[in-house]
């Protein structure tokens, strides 16, 4: 992990309306994914944007750098699927020469980290979560429609390979009636291997709309069902972080949940998205969105797009309301927002 804490801009951090102080963006590199994964899109896909629509890397690169600017610390990539993107290496070495980012990291299904490890640590990237739903085969398939898992495992074994990239988190989104079958696989893994292993609860972000609360297998249920043979503890948790996070008690690995629906984390929210086309989002489940893409591409100076941004952090949502009545959920699906 990079540390440039003595670079630090003398312009006023942001913050929004709710005094909350904003160091973390999501970038999304793109829309596509090679995956069908069943709480994201449908079967046959979704219509994905014309190249031209997408931010170029030097578009990237300058966005990015102006948010650093103004005090982001933190940048995700993601996608749709990340490394579908042609040359993407060449983005994360853009992006790592940045001065003042401290931490670059990288979200990824894994299909192609095999290919691409070694070529993503050379250019820069610091971490690296992996989404993986299930560990049985025709599970995986069952879920992301793809007979993927032995080339995801093996993209796996590639990147942790690499010393350099900790912590690994492998990520599994947890659904009812599906995720209750794959735990004890997934602490046998948190048991045996130094990967993270994070239960994220099913959000209403899926394109076939077919999302209800009752759908929501919550992290308490799943910490229960793993008290049952193990004990854990909790670790501290540090300000802004998305994960509660479990030590086996006997030492043997880490859990982590992640739990927006039942146990929402607004109160101290610190991130922004950045969507494939450039559109910026103050909250995943934004129903309003500030473009950056036309102001860029029409001859915006650097203080013109801070403007805009500031304008934009300013207003940002106070929660997401998932469990209020009257929610909506965005237009977009997860692919389409940048996870």
């Amino acid at each position: 992990m990079r540390d440039h804490r003595g670079m630090e801009s003398e312009k006023d951090e942001l913050r929004d309306a709710h005094g909350r102080s904003i160091s973390d963006l999501r970038v999304s590199v793109t829309d596509r994914c090679n995956f069908r994964c069943q709480y994201c899109m449908p079967a046959d896909g979704l219509p994905w944007l014309e190249r031209g629509e997408v931010l170029s890397f030097e578009e990237i690169e300058r966005l990015v750098g102006l948010f650093v600017g103004l005090g982001i610390e933190d940048v995700r990539l993601t996608g749709g699927e990340p490394l579908v993107r042609r040359d993407f290496p060449r983005l994360v070495s853009m992006l790592s020469a940045i001065p003042g980012l401290c931490d670059l990291s990288l979200t990824t299904n894994g299909y192609l980290l095999e290919r691409d490890a070694g070529a993503i640590v050379a250019a820069g990237v610091d971490r690296v979560n992996v989404s993986i739903d299930s560990l049985a085969r025709d599970r995986f398939f069952q879920i992301t429609r793809r007979d993927a898992l032995p080339q995801v495992m093996r993209g796996l074994e590639a990147i942790a390979a690499h010393e350099r990239i900790r912590p690994i988190k492998v990520n599994a989104v947890a659904m009812r009636d599906f995720t209750e079958r794959e735990v004890g696989a997934f602490v046998e893994l948190a048991r045996t291997s130094d990967y993270q292993v994070r239960f994220i609860e099913f959000m209403p972000l899926d394109a076939d709309h077919a999302w209800t609360p009752e759908s929501v297998l919550t992290g308490a249920e799943i910490r229960a069902l793993i008290e049952r043979t193990h004990e854990l503890a909790e670790l501290p948790r540090e300000p802004s972080a998305t994960a509660r996070v479990y030590r086996f008690t006997d030492g043997a690995g880490e859990i982590g949940f992640i739990n927006p629906v039942s146990e929402p984390f607004c109160g101290d929210c610190n991130r922004l998205r950045l969507t494939a086309e450039g559109k910026l989002r103050t909250c995943l489940f934004s129903v309003h969105e500030t473009d950056l893409r036309d102001p860029l591409r029409s001859g915006a100076s650097d203080a013109e797009l801070e403007e805009i941004v500031r304008d934009a952090v300013w207003r940002k949502e106070l929660k997401h309301r998932v469990n209020e009545p009257g929610f909506r959920p965005p237009a977009r699906s997860m692919s389409a927002i940048g996870g």
